[in-house]
């Protein structure tokens, strides 16, 4: 009787040892291998396995610390006296056996809910081989970058920023040297405030710019006739972005004389914004979204009424463009707001359209509340017409280069603007594709869209 006990127990704490370890690997599983491994579940299914493994689990537990110290129990001086314990330990020997079977039972649900467990198991050893830098000791790999010059020898005058400010942030701005002289203004506010600038020559024109005093201290890409979503795509990967704190990615043709960066930055941490942009003064050319403008008596707003226009902002509206809205010629991003947003930038489509309308879901949390626009520092957008793509389908805007002759620039306008629209189709068509592929991905504005009417 005693024999078949313990063989019991200790045949309840392998199978219990292996489960546990099961368990242990199964919460160190990264998020993608997770989605990976439940693509061929139903939700229903492996929210009940997990509850029962998890509520098992614990119980198990209890058991084996319960066993464990009746184990140590001195059985031989107590004869007769033990017959009612022995029943006990019958009736928990049976419990034992029970359980273990229900363990077999639910490992065969988990294995067919996760057809590629068993296989990451066997492939847990070999995954730090599979990036290729096991050859590499891990003290020594550095997985991200940034965008500081670095002096070819080192200095008293070439002390990096850090020894200034604690901070980082980067602007990066696509342009053509007809627009020389607005960037200029821009780029040396921005340098004041110890600004990481990035510029992105669109013209090719590089050696235009070097008779400015700045010229140097700035990171010059060149690229022919690409947009600003082109560049981002391409240069400003998370990676190579994550010391900074901000990202500003904005259009060229923006007036700052009642803009300053540090007063900026300083609206948006005390107001937790993740995703913002300054407010468009009233005069501005090629307002497309009435929640971009200006209101002088705020020092900031993040959304709109408005019941003009086929798009009308109500009290029960939510959702872009009357909330959790930003237009993509000015935006500004937290690190983390960009590092979603650089996700969503499509590489193939290069003007951008339908894009700012989903920022909101980098937001990190509520939109309504993580989105902003700031009225007490503002630009003014000047509406330059030069080639590119705009965010908005009512004006078409256009960013890089200035059309010289009226006939072409038609011409040229008139196929932008059928790429664009032709873009937009194309990234409405993968978002709701994608939407109803991801069965695990749930909207968490599903209740707050915004009705067009």
């Amino acid at each position: 009787m005693w024999r078949l006990l313990v063989a019991g127990v200790f045949h309840f704490q392998e199978q219990l040892s292996n489960y546990i370890r099961f368990d242990d690997y199964f919460a160190s599983l990264s998020l993608s291998e997770l989605r990976l491994c439940l693509s061929a579940s139903t939700p229903a299914v492996w929210y009940e396995n997990i509850y029962k493994h998890k509520l098992l689990m614990r119980e198990a537990k209890s058991w084996r610390n319960l066993l464990k110290r009746h184990l140590h129990f001195d059985w031989g001086r107590y004869g007769m006296k033990m017959k009612p314990f022995l029943g006990v330990a019958f009736i928990i020997m049976l419990y034992i056996v029970y359980r273990t079977t229900n363990y077999q039972y639910l490992q065969t649900e988990v294995n067919s809910a996760f057809p590629c467990v068993n296989k990451l198991l066997k492939m847990n050893d070999y995954a730090i081989a599979s990036t290729g830098l096991r050859s590499l000791p891990h003290g020594i790999i550095q997985a991200k970058s940034d965008l500081e010059l670095k002096p070819l020898w080192s200095t008293s005058s070439s002390k990096t920023k850090d020894d200034v400010s604690g901070t980082h942030n980067l602007l990066a701005v696509p342009v053509g040297l007809k627009q020389k002289r607005n960037v200029n203004t821009i780029v040396q506010k921005f340098l004041k405030e110890n600004f990481t600038v990035i510029l992105f020559h669109y013209d090719g024109k590089v050696d235009g710019w070097r008779d400015l005093d700045w010229h140097n201290k700035v990171i010059h890409i060149v690229a022919h006739n690409q947009t600003k979503w082109w560049f981002a795509k391409r240069f400003l990967h998370p990676a190579a972005v994550s010391i900074y704190d901000y990202i500003f990615l904005w259009d060229e043709d923006l007036g700052v004389q009642h803009f300053n960066p540090r007063r900026y930055l300083n609206i948006v941490k005390a107001e937790g914004l993740e995703i913002s942009q300054p407010a468009l003064d009233p005069n501005s050319t090629d307002i497309h979204h009435r929640i971009t403008i200006r209101k002088r008596m705020n020092k900031l707003h993040r959304r709109v009424y408005d019941s003009r226009g086929n798009v009308k902002c109500l009290n029960d509206s939510e959702g872009p463009p009357c909330s959790g809205f930003v237009e993509g010629m000015v935006p500004v991003f937290s690190r983390a707001a960009w590092h979603c947003a650089w996700h969503l930038i499509q590489n193939d489509l290069v003007h951008g359209w339908g894009m700012d309308m989903k920022l909101g879901y980098c937001a990190q949390g509520d939109r309504s509340k993580k989105v902003g626009i700031v009225d007490s520092e503002y630009v003014v957008h000047q509406g330059i017409q030069t080639l590119g793509g705009a965010s908005a389908k009512k004006v078409i805007h256009l960013d890089y280069f200035t059309l010289n002759s009226f006939r072409l620039g038609y011409i040229i306008l008139d196929q932008i603007r059928r790429q664009s629209t032709t873009e937009l189709q194309i990234f409405e068509k993968r978002w709701d594709k994608a939407v109803k592929e991801d069965t695990w991905w749930v909207d968490p504005f599903e209740k707050g869209e915004q009705i067009r009417t």
